[in-house]
C-alpha cells in the first residue's frame, strides 16, 4: 500500500510538471521580447538588414531611344545564340535524320525566331523543282509523277488545256467536213455495193432450186424459203419481208446450220408446220443453199471488218494530221524534259485512239469536254509549283494531321458509285515544304492519329508516298489510286517544350534517330544595356507590326523593368514573347483612351495594374478571409512554436505569395526524437516538402543527440492549408518553429520567413521570393504596419528582388524591413531576440542561449525519464523479491508434505510389525494350551 502511494504522488508531480510546460508554450500572446536588445541581435539586424537600393534594379531611360521609333533594328536570333547555333548544324548537314527539335516554354516565340531565320537563309537559296500528277495510260490505278523546273508546272498544265480545247476544236472541224463525210460515204457504198452483188449471185443460184432469199422480219435473219411458204409467211404477217438484194441488212445464218435427222431443215418450230415439205430433195436443196449463204455471210463480215478498219484507219489520218501540228510546238518547248515529252506524246497517241470518242463526248472520260474543261484523262495535277528564283520554302502547318502533311486522294460518289481519278490528288504539307523547310507543333502533330508514323516514315524513306487512310481506318475494299511516290528532300522543325522532347526520346526509340539536333531555347537572358537595347528593338518590331502607338523612353524602361520581375531576377530580362506582346497590346489601349498618340510610364503602369486585377480572384478571396478574421495571421506579438511562413499560390498564368501559420507542438517524454509531418501523412505534402523536413530533422539530431537523448516528439502543420503543398522552401521556417517549441521561446510574429536549408544550417535560395514578400507586406498593411515588421529571406534571393515601388517606400519610410541570412542561426536570433548557439569554455551551449535552452528541457525530460525508470526498477525488483520469496515457500511446504507423509508411512509399518508379533505370539500361546484342553473346547 506504501508503494502504490509513492507510485501515485510521483505521477501527480510528473503531470504537474507537463502539464505546467504546456501552458508556458501556450501563453503566446503574453510573451514578449526582451526590453532591452541583445548585442548578438542588434548585430545580426545590422549585418543582414537589406538596404531599400538592393529591392529593386531600376533602367535608366536616358540610354533608351527617345522612343520606338527611333529603336536600332532587331536582331532575330537574340538571346538564343545556343538554338540557332543547333538549328544551324542542322541546316548545314543533308545526311538523313538531321532534323531538329525545338526546345523551349510555349511563349518564347521560338516560332517567329525561327520562321524569320529561315526565311532569311530560304531567300537566297536554291528553288525546289516542280511535281505534277498524270494519268497513266499503261495502269491508270498508279497516276505518274513528273519532276520539272520551278515554274514549269504550270506551263505544262496551260499547255496541255490548250492542246485538249484545240484538238477538240480542231477535230469536230475535221470529222464535220464534207470532204470527211465523202470518203466515208464511198467506204461505205463500196461495200454495200459488194455485199449487194453478192446477194443478187446467191439469190439467183437459189432460184435454180425455186427458193427465195428473204429476211425475218422479227430477227432480221437472212434465211432461203419456198415461194409458197413465202406467201404464206406475207398473208400471215402485214410486212413483207423482200427477197432480194437488201446490202443494208446483216445476214445471219445460224439457224440454217440446224437439220433434220434425215439432212433436211427443222423449220416447224421457226416458221410452223409447213405444208410445201413434201419432198427430201427440196430440203436438201435447202440445206445446200443455206450453207452457201453462210459462207457469203462470212465473207460479208470479213468485207464490213475490212471496212470499219478503213474508217479507223482514216480517222487517225485525219487526227494525227490535224493534232500534229498542235503537238509539234509543246514537244520543242519541252525538248530538255524526256519524261515530258515521252508524256505528250502519249497523250498524243491517246487521241488518236480515241478520236471518235473524243468528237462524240459519248463516254465518261471525255464527257468534261463539253463543258470545255480539260477531261481527268489528258489533266495535269500541279501538286506543288514554285515562282522561279523564289527561293525554297518556308511552311507552317497549324493542323499536322494525316491527310495534311502526306496529302491524299479525294473519291467523289455519282448514282452509288465511288469514283476518283489523278485530278483528286491533293497535296500535302509535305508536298508544299518539299526542297525547303516545314515547321510543325509537336504537341499538336501527337494529337492525331497516324500523324507521326506518317512523317517519321517519309523522313527515313525520303519519299512521299500517298496511302488511304480510310483504309487504314475502316478496313474498306474500296478501289483508290496509289500515286508514284515522289522523292522528298526536307528540313522539318518540331516546336515543344523540353519535357514532351524527353518523353518522346523515351517512348519513341527511333525519334532519336530522325531527329538527331536539340535545340534549346533560353526563357531569359542576362541583361546588360547591350540586351536592353536588343529588347527595345523587339518591342519596335512588334509596335510596326501592330500598328501600335509609339512608346517613350520611360514606358521602355517600365517595361524592362517588368521582363525583368518575370525572370525573378536584377539581373536578367525575361524573353517570353507572349507577355511582352501583351503589356504592348494593352498599354496602347490606355494611350488610346487618354487621347494620346504616344504610349508613357503612367500607362504601361496601368496595363500591368489591370492584368494583375483580371487574375487576382483567389487572391481577393484570401483577402477577403484575412479581413473578416476567418484566415488566422497573427503579424504582432510573439508565440511559442508558431512562424508566419510565405507560400506562393500558382493557377494557371497567374501567382500570388500569402503568408501561412506554421505551428510546432512537442510531446515530451514520448518518442525518440520522432517529427511528424502532418501535411505528408495526409498526403497534402509533395515530396520536396518531405524532403526538406527530413533535412532539418537531420539537422536537429545532429545538434542535440551527441549531448542528451531525444526524449520527445513533435509534430509540425500548416494551419488552415487544405491543397497540395510542395516545394522545400518552409524548411527554415519549421526549423524556427520547432526550435521554439523546444527551447518554449516565442518567436516574433512580426516577421514571415521563407529559405530552404541544408544539413549543415546553410540557408539556401527559394522561388517566387517577389510574390511572398508582396503578400505579407498585403497582411501587415492590411492588420496595420507597426515599424516592427519584416521579412527573412535567403541572403541568396537578394540579387532576385523586384519589389514593388509601394514596398520600397515602406521600407525607405522604416515601416518595414527586410532581411537576409545565410545560416538557420541568423534567423533564429532575429526571430527570438536571443544569441543562438554561443558556447561555455567546457563546449556546451551557454543556458541563455536559444540552444542552451533546448538542451535545458532535454535535460529535464531526460531527469524525468530515468526517475521513471528508476521507479519501474524497484517495482520490478520488489515482485522478483515476492516472486523468489514464494518460489521457497513453496518448496518448503512441498518438503514439508513429503516429510509428514514419510513419518506416516513410517508409522504404519511399526504397526504392522507389531501386529504381526501378536498373531504369533497367540499362535504360540494356542500350541501351549493344546495339551491342556481338548481340540472342540479351543
Amino acid at each position: 500500500m506504501t508503494e502504490q502511494l509513492h507510485n501515485l504522488h510521483y505521477q501527480v508531480l510528473k503531470d504537474t510538471n507537463n502539464m505546467a510546460t504546456s501552458l508556458s508554450e501556450l501563453k503566446d500572446t503574453e510573451q514578449t521580447a526582451p526590453t532591452t536588445p541583445h548585442p548578438v541581435f542588434i548585430e545580426v539586424e545590422q549585418r543582414c538588414l537589406i538596404s531599400a537600393e538592393q529591392l529593386k534594379r531600376y533602367s535608366n531611360p536616358d540610354e533608351l531611344p527617345t522612343d520606338t521609333r527611333t529603336a536600332p533594328d532587331l536582331d532575330v536570333g537574340f538571346g538564343q545564340q545556343r538554338a540557332l547555333k543547333a538549328l544551324q548544324t542542322a541546316l548545314d548537314i543533308k545526311a538523313s535524320g538531321y532534323h531538329v527539335f525545338a526546345a523551349g516554354e510555349n511563349g518564347l516565340g521560338k516560332r517567329t525566331i525561327i520562321s524569320r531565320l529561315l526565311t532569311r537563309i530560304a531567300s537566297d537559296a536554291q528553288t525546289p523543282d516542280d511535281w505534277v500528277y498524270i494519268h497513266n495510260f499503261t495502269d491508270p490505278r498508279t497516276p505518274l509523277a513528273l519532276r520539272l523546273p520551278a515554274g514549269h508546272a504550270d506551263l505544262l498544265q496551260q499547255q496541255v488545256n490548250h492542246l485538249w480545247q484545240q484538238a477538240k476544236k480542231r477535230l469536230s472541224q475535221r470529222f464535220r467536213s464534207d470532204q470527211y463525210q465523202s470518203k466515208i460515204e464511198a467506204i461505205k457504198n463500196n461495200t454495200h455495193q459488194k455485199e449487194s452483188q453478192a446477194y443478187e449471185v446467191l439469190n439467183a443460184e437459189g432460184k435454180q432450186y425455186d427458193l427465195a432469199l428473204t429476211f425475218r422480219s422479227f430477227d432480221n435473219k437472212a434465211v432461203f424459203v419456198h415461194p409458197s411458204q413465202l406467201q404464206t409467211d406475207n398473208e400471215d404477217n402485214e410486212n413483207t419481208d423482200q427477197p432480194v438484194n437488201n446490202a443494208n441488212k446483216k445476214v445471219d445464218v445460224e439457224d440454217s446450220k440446224e437439220t433434220s435427222v434425215n439432212g433436211a431443215e427443222d423449220n416447224d418450230t421457226e416458221y410452223g408446220n409447213s405444208e410445201y415439205e413434201t419432198e427430201l430433195n427440196n430440203f436438201v436443196q435447202k440445206n445446200h443453199m443455206q450453207k452457201r449463204l453462210s459462207q457469203l455471210t462470212i465473207a460479208l463480215e470479213q468485207l464490213e471488218d475490212e471496212a470499219n478498219d478503213a474508217i479507223e484507219a482514216l480517222h487517225r489520218n485525219i487526227a494525227q494530221r490535224a493534232l500534229q501540228p498542235l503537238f509539234a510546238p509543246v514537244y520543242e518547248q519541252f525538248i530538255a524534259h524526256p519524261l515530258v515529252v515521252d508524256y505528250l506524246k502519249a497523250v498524243f497517241a491517246d487521241m488518236v485512239t480515241h478520236v471518235e470518242r473524243i468528237v462524240n463526248g459519248d463516254d465518261e472520260e471525255f464527257v468534261t469536254a463539253v463543258l470545255a474543261t480539260t477531261p481527268s484523262r489528258y489533266a495535269v495535277n500541279v501538286i506543288v509549283s514554285h515562282a522561279p528564283d523564289s527561293g525554297a520554302p518556308v511552311i507552317f502547318e497549324d493542323l499536322p494531321t494525316h491527310l495534311n502533311l502526306l496529302g491524299h486522294v479525294e473519291q467523289i460518289t455519282q448514282l452509288g458509285t465511288v469514283t476518283t481519278d489523278v485530278s483528286m490528288i491533293r497535296a500535302g504539307a509535305l508536298h508544299r515544304a518539299n526542297g525547303g523547310y516545314l515547321l510543325l507543333e509537336a504537341s499538336h502533330l501527337l494529337e492525331h492519329p497516324y500523324a507521326w508514323q506518317g512523317l517519321k516514315r517519309a523522313l527515313q524513306s525520303r519519299k512521299i508516298k500517298l496511302s488511304s487512310l480510310e483504309q487504314m481506318l475502316t478496313l474498306t475494299g474500296s478501289l483508290s489510286l496509289s500515286p508514284a511516290p515522289i522523292d522528298l528532300d526536307i528540313k522539318v522543325i518540331l516546336l515543344g517544350e523540353a519535357d514532351l522532347y524527353y518523353e518522346l526520346l523515351e517512348l519513341e526509340p527511333e525519334f532519336d534517330a530522325v531527329f538527331k539536333v536539340r535545340a534549346d531555347f533560353h526563357d531569359d537572358v542576362v541583361r546588360t544595356s547591350e540586351h536592353e537595347l536588343a529588347l527595345v528593338a523587339k518591342m519596335a518590331d512588334i509596335i510596326d507590326y501592330a500598328n501600335l502607338y509609339p512608346f517613350d523612353r520611360h514606358a521602355q524602361a517600365t517595361l524592362l523593368e517588368h521582363l525583368s520581375l518575370q525572370a525573378e531576377e536584377q539581373d536578367r530580362l525575361s524573353l517570353h514573347s507572349d507577355l511582352l506582346i501583351k503589356l504592348l497590346h494593352e498599354s496602347n489601349r490606355h494611350a488610346r483612351l487618354d487621347d494620346e498618340n504616344i504610349v508613357t510610364a503612367t500607362h504601361v503602369t496601368q496595363a500591368i495594374s489591370d492584368m494583375d486585377e483580371r487574375s487576382g480572384y483567389l487572391r481577393d478571396l484570401y483577402w477577403d478571409e484575412l479581413k473578416n478574421g476567418q484566415q488566422l495571421i497573427q503579424t504582432q506579438g510573439h508565440a511559442v512554436g508558431q512562424v508566419n511562413a510565405l507560400t506562393v499560390v500558382s493557377y494557371a498564368d497567374s501567382e500570388f505569395g500569402m503568408p501561412a501559420r506554421l505551428t510546432a507542438v512537442i510531446q515530451p517524454n514520448i518518442g525518440a526524437g520522432e517529427i511528424l509531418d502532418i501535411e505528408r501523412d495526409v498526403d497534402l505534402g509533395g515530396s520536396l516538402h518531405a524532403k526538406g523536413m527530413l533535412i532539418m530533422t537531420s539537422y536537429l539530431r545532429a545538434l542535440f543527440s551527441q549531448h542528451h537523448a531525444l526524449n520527445f516528439s513533435a509534430s509540425l502543420a500548416f494551419e488552415q492549408s487544405y491543397a497540395h503543398i510542395d516545394g522545400d522552401s518552409a524548411t527554415v521556417s519549421e526549423g524556427c518553429a520547432l526550435l521554439s517549441a523546444l527551447a518554449n521561446v516565442p518567436i516574433d510574429q512580426s516577421f514571415a520567413i521563407t529559405g530552404s536549408m541544408n544539413q549543415l544550417g546553410e540557408v539556401q535560395a527559394v522561388g517566387g521570393i517577389n510574390a511572398k514578400i508582396a503578400g505579407f507586406f498585403d497582411a501587415c498593411r492590411e492588420q496595420e504596419l507597426t515599424g516592427q515588421q519584416g521579412v527573412v529571406i535567403p541572403m541568396a534571393n537578394v540579387k532576385q528582388l523586384m519589389l514593388r515601388d509601394d514596398i520600397i517606400e515602406a521600407v525607405k519610410a522604416g515601416s518595414f524591413h527586410i532581411y537576409g541570412v545565410h545560416t538557420l542561426s541568423e534567423a533564429l536570433t532575429l526571430m527570438t531576440g536571443l544569441p543562438i548557439d554561443t558556447m561555455n569554455k567546457k563546449g556546451r551551449y551557454r543556458k541563455d542561449t536559444l540552444f542552451g535552452k533546448v538542451l535545458s528541457r532535454l535535460m529535464l525530460w531526460d531527469e524525468n525519464q530515468n526517475e521513471e525508470e528508476d521507479i519501474d526498477d524497484k517495482k520490478s525488483k520488489k515482485k522478483d523479491k515476492k516472486k523468489r520469496k514464494a518460489k521457497r515457500q513453496k518448496k518448503e511446504d512441498h518438503r514439508r508434505k513429503d516429510t509428514a507423509k514419510h513419518q506416516k508411512n513410517e508409522s504404519e509399518v511399526v504397526d504392522t510389525m507389531n501386529g504381526r508379533k501378536e498373531v504369533i505370539d497367540d499362535e504360540k500361546s494356542i500350541d501351549n494350551d493344546e495339551n491342556a484342553k481338548p481340540l472342540d473346547s479351543i
